[in-house]
């Protein structure tokens, strides 16, 4: 007996359900699960857990204060050798105090600056230090700079340092420069914004 040919109904249904269009239009990304239910999932793999622990860090260290944020910039140093004292901002006390009391940086030295913070609950992405330069009301730089993503160990803080810089030299190059910091991540979610000054002088004692 011949097989019974479909008809163009059933032809059109099977032609649905394998068009890769229709599957891609509707499919939906997995939902971001929190550190909880990511530390819950396969719970007997021991390897797995390990390799979790490695990366994560123990769930014990979680902070479970609801209050407290997930992300917190602590300091703000700028390291240089030659410097005659630490140059650094606590990012947990007056910010506005910052702008009234600059820096001096002697001309055409070199030096990095360190961003020091705690990620307490869960893991944060693509988290990035943005700087704008004025001098005069005029924005004179802009700098960005990738830091990455961190999972959360609130009882030790992750340190980011930039690349070296240098800094201007000469006579015009001397005087006040005002800048804006901010510190945020990939959902654009601004964890700390300041503001800060730093007075380029020919000698550190100037």
């Amino acid at each position: 007996m011949a097989e019974q040919e479909p008809t163009p109904e059933q032809l059109a249904a099977l032609a649905a359900e394998n068009d890769d269009s229709e599957t891609q239009v509707n499919y939906k990304p997995p939902a971001q699960k929190s550190l909880q239910e990511i530390q819950e999932l396969d719970k007997d793999d021991e390897s797995l857990q390990k390799y979790k622990e490695a990366l994560l860090g123990k769930t014990a260290e979680v902070v479970t204060d609801p209050n407290a944020p997930n992300v917190q910039v602590t300091r703000m140093t700028l390291v240089c050798e030659t410097a005659p004292q630490p140059l650094v901002l606590d990012l947990q006390g007056d910010l506005e105090n910052f702008k009234k009391n600059p820096f001096v940086l002697k001309e055409g030295v070199e030096y990095k600056m360190k961003i020091s913070f705690k990620v307490n609950k869960e893991i944060v992405s693509g988290l990035k230090y943005t700087q704008q330069t004025f001098r005069k009301g005029v924005k004179v730089d802009k700098s960005d700079y990738m830091v990455g993503s961190y999972g959360p160990r609130p009882s030790q803080e992750y340190d980011f340092l930039t690349s070296i810089e240098e800094a201007p030299k000469g006579m015009l190059a001397r005087g006040t420069y005002n800048i804006k910091s901010k510190f945020t991540d990939d959902d654009k979610h601004d964890h700390l914004s300041w503001e800060w000054s730093l007075t380029i002088k020919k000698d550190w004692k100037d």
